[in-house]
C-alpha cells in the first residue's frame, strides 16, 4: 500500500494537520519522507493515532501513550496492562466522585429549602468541593 500524505491523513483520521505534526514532533507517529512540501505517513499510522485516540479519551497524557508505544514498539512486547489497570483505577475513583457530584447537583436541584445555602447537603457538596481544589493544588505544586 502507498503511503499518504499529511492532508491525507488528517482526513481520514480527524486529526488535523498540526497535531500531526506535533504528534510526530513528539515521537508519537513517524512520517515516511516527503512529497514536495508535504510529509508522507505509511497507512499502519492510522491505527497508531486511533491508539492515541483512545488513550487520550481514557485520559492517558501525551507522554504516557509515547512511553506505552514506544515500549511495545522497542521490546515487540504488548502494550504495559499495568498501566492500563492503574487508568481502570484512576476512571473508577473519578466515576465514584462524579457520581457523588451529580447526586448532590441533582439533591440541590429539587431541595425544598428556599435558600441553597441553608441547605446543609449543599453545604458539603460546597465544602467538599472546596477541599478537592486545594488538595488538586497542593499536588499540583
Amino acid at each position: 500500500m502507498f503511503d499518504i500524505d499529511i492532508s491525507e491523513l488528517a482526513k481520514r483520521t480527524g486529526v488535523r494537520a498540526s497535531a500531526l505534526r506535533f504528534y510526530e514532533e513528539k515521537g508519537l507517529i513517524a512520517s515516511t519522507g516527503r512529497r514536495g512540501l508535504k510529509r508522507l505517513f505509511a497507512p499502519s499510522e492510522i491505527e497508531r493515532l486511533s491508539l492515541i485516540a483512545l488513550g487520550r479519551a481514557c485520559g492517558f497524557s501525551l507522554d504516557e501513550i509515547g512511553a506505552m508505544l514506544d515500549d511495545s514498539k522497542r521490546t515487540g512486547r504488548d502494550i504495559d496492562r499495568g498501566a492500563l489497570r492503574a487508568k481502570v483505577a484512576d476512571l473508577d475513583r473519578r466515576i465514584e466522585q462524579l457520581t457523588r457530584l451529580r447526586e448532590g447537583l441533582a439533591h440541590a436541584a429539587d431541595c425544598e429549602v428556599p435558600r441553597l445555602m441553608d441547605c446543609p447537603r449543599f453545604l458539603r457538596l460546597v465544602k467538599a468541593a472546596g477541599h478537592h481544589r486545594r488538595r488538586y493544588r497542593a499536588e499540583a505544586v
